[in-house]
């Protein structure tokens, strides 16, 4: 099953968490996730900023 970026967007956006959108749609994977943020940052022309772990 496809799932676009924009409805990943509307999900993560819509508060559902990434286990839980990972869960209903088996073929995506968290770097898909990641991707579709990365994309979105970069069509608002913002760096996606990360936290490095201690």
């Amino acid at each position: 099953m496809r799932i676009r970026v924009k409805d990943v967007l509307d999900l993560l956006a819509a508060g559902v968490a990434e286990p839980e959108i990972l869960a209903d749609y088996p073929d995506l994977e968290a770097d898909d996730i990641k991707a579709c943020l990365e994309y979105a940052a970069a069509q608002l022309d913002h760096p996606v900023l990360t936290l490095a772990t201690r």
